[in-house]
């Protein structure tokens, strides 16, 4: 193998991203079309389905992707339209505020249906059309989070969901491998997106890069600039993984840079 820049490239495959109607998924899916792949665009809303697929003139799938028969049904579009899936990307997730002690029954099925549940849902229907109908190969990417790694008080179902994404990467990896088919996972950090600020307390964004030791908050095309790698032949030999996107805040594990001298204090600065 003689590695040339056309191993960067997607030109040819067909990807399916799904909560790509904002935030990082959409940035994810801008970037995949950017590189050459067909997209179809999997988002529970609509409207905004309709309108990330049209930015990449892609395909506009609604989806729920917590329901097993819209998971089904929405797999025929893409392979009618733009052929067999070689790229998945799960990125669909949600999350709330839940302390630990009040987290109540409902409240934890949600989150780990929503952040974890469907990672499984997505990846085993489309994985069984890459080996089913092409004899196996492809791209299983899926999106974790640092606090899979780390804990995040009052938010410990969504975290616990995001470990087991980590955790089913790994496995899934080391089953799909004799079928050609990778999979690996990102975990960003502090990304500004819609939904970020939606939860962030007023003010609070323009402070959210301060103790990431590069100095500034993420951006979804970084994100998508790794989801690009790990679906292109440049990552050919690389599965089960966890790509940390974060500025080196996993790196850190709970040193912070001083805002004046840059020294690196254990705990935050006082």
């Amino acid at each position: 193998m003689v590695l040339d820049r056309r191993a960067a490239t997607l030109d040819g495959q067909v990807a399916v991203v799904t909560g790509a109607g904002s935030g990082i998924g959409r940035g994810i899916a801008n970037g995949l079309a950017a590189f050459g792949a067909r997209v179809a665009v999997w988002e529970q809303h609509e409207d905004t389905c309709e309108a990330a697929a049209a930015e990449v003139a892609g395909l506009s799938c609604p989806t729920d992707v917590r329901d097993a028969d819209q998971v089904d049904d929405a797999l025929d579009p893409p392979i009618a339209s733009l052929g067999l899936v070689s790229i998945l990307l799960n990125n669909a997730g949600r999350v709330f505020r839940s302390p630990v002690h009040y987290t109540s029954p409902n409240g934890w099925d949600a989150l780990i249906r929503s952040n974890l549940g469907h990672v499984l849902l997505c990846t085993q229907r489309v994985v069984r059309t890459m080996v089913e109908q092409s004899g196996g190969g492809g791209s299983v990417i899926n999106v974790t989070s640092i606090e899979g790694t780390r804990a995040a008080p009052g938010y410990a179902a969504y975290a616990a969901a995001k470990a087991g994404v980590i955790n089913l990467t790994k496995t899934a990896a080391l089953e799909l491998a004799p079928y050609g088919i990778r999979v690996n996972a990102l975990a960003p950090d502090v990304t500004l997106t819609e939904g970020l600020l939606g939860i962030a307390p007023e003010g609070a964004a323009e402070h959210m890069g301060a103790a990431v030791p590069m100095g500034r908050t993420g951006h979804v095309d970084e994100v998508a600039g790794c989801a690009v790698f790990l679906a292109s032949k440049l990552s050919s030999y690389v599965t089960g993984q966890t790509i940390h996107v974060d500025g080196g805040t996993a790196a850190a594990g709970g040193w912070y840079p001083h805002p004046d001298t840059g020294d690196y204090l254990l705990g935050p600065p006082t």
